[in-house]
């Protein structure tokens, strides 16, 4: 796809999938309380709770699959003209596997597209992606810019299912130039709603970390997450877009300051050892997200702030702060305790230095 900046016209009626999610549901309701948008339309197979459908306010709420074809009979008789495609999940559904969660991400964006190409009505596509496209090993950049790609092969069916919808939605474009296409790549969300892989990871006392490596986290508030969502839907130019928090926060960093014990492990031990002290919530880890603890990502959110006009509220350790202070996470060892033993472990370097430098001096003048 191109990334030339073409600004989107204001949206009249939004449908939006996903509403039982996060990213979905709130989004739809955020859109709802906007006077600009005429009508929204909230689309999913699961019906949302009974509070988010409060929230939603005069949003509509349709049942409805997007891999069937009444989706297409939502769009003409709506005459729907902004399409935002919130609906990927990043780990199998509950009593499903594998394929039923590509069948999902793969499929449903496949029918949602073809749809949104035969709805002449349509004009702004928005698909809410992932930097897990980037994948993660030893081998990345500092900082992933737009135009780049994995540098090793990507063992997650997550990133691998983002790739895949990505590569549907730049054809959506290239067959529909009428069309706008804006692909945001949200860097992993923390926050005190949001029940991410980051955040299940850290929820356990012990921490199983890999050992001679501490992964450089760049995240993403649950908040700025929604905000760069309607900022694209709003008046979102075609392209696709990093959309991250500023700064990093180490993964020895964030163990610290959430309260857990970290436990370095040799990397062939690290998911046994992480089953043996963590239990079912090792296995809900996909290999993307295990490789993420491992390396972590960073990207380049220049395009983010200069193409998309959105610069985030929560740099990453704040986002990480708000989650921990969300969430009432108790710690394992207070952060005082620790504060206090540097502080003496610093304080004894320092002295010891001054001790030796006089040593040094005198031995200099022999």
């Amino acid at each position: 796809m191109s990334d030339d900046v073409r600004a989107s016209e204001a949206p009249r009626v939004v449908l939006v999938t996903g509403a039982s999610r996060f990213l979905g549901g709130y989004l739809t309701a955020r859109l709802a309380q906007n006077p600009s948008v005429e009508r929204v339309i909230a689309v999913d197979a699961v019906a949302p709770t009974k509070d988010m459908i409060r929230r939603m306010g005069r949003a509509e709420f349709v049942r409805a699959d997007i891999r069937n074809p009444l989706i297409g009979k939502v769009i003409r008789n709506s005459e729907v003209d902004t399409v935002v495609h919130a609906s990927l999940i990043s780990r199998p559904p509950g009593g499903g596997g594998r394929t039923v969660m590509k069948d999902l991400n793969v499929l449903g964006a496949m029918q949602l597209f073809a749809v949104c190409q035969k709805s002449p009505s349509v004009r702004h596509v928005v698909l809410r992606s992932s930097t897990a496209v980037y994948g993660c090993s030893a081998k990345d950049p500092a900082q992933f810019t737009e135009e780049m790609g994995s540098k090793t092969r990507l063992r997650g069916g997550f990133a691998r299912d983002a790739v895949e919808t990505e590569g549907y939605a730049r054809g959506l474009g290239r067959r529909r130039p009428d069309v706008d296409v804006t692909i945001l790549r949200n860097a992993p969300m923390i926050g005190p709603r949001l029940n991410g892989a980051v955040s299940r990871y850290l929820t356990s006392p012990l921490t199983p970390s890999v050992l001679g490596r501490d992964a450089r986290m760049q995240l993403l508030h649950e908040e700025d997450a929604l905000a760069a969502l309607e900022r694209a839907t709003i008046c979102g130019p075609a392209g696709t877009v990093n959309v991250a928090a500023d700064g990093i926060v180490m993964l020895s960093q964030a163990i610290r300051r959430a309260g857990r014990i970290e436990l370095p492990v040799p990397p062939a031990l690290f998911r046994t050892t992480g089953k043996a002290v963590m239990g079912s919530l090792m296995r809900g880890f996909s290999e993307e997200q295990l490789d993420y603890f491992n390396f972590g990502c960073g990207v380049d959110t220049t395009r983010m702030k200069t193409v998309l006009g959105f610069t985030p509220r929560w740099t990453t350790m704040q986002a990480f702060d708000d989650f921990v202070r969300g969430v009432a996470l108790t710690p394992v060892v207070r952060r005082e305790w620790i504060d206090a033993a540097e502080a003496r472990v610093l304080a004894f370097l320092g002295a010891d230095a001054a001790r030796r430098e006089p040593m040094r001096s005198v031995a200099a003048g022999r």
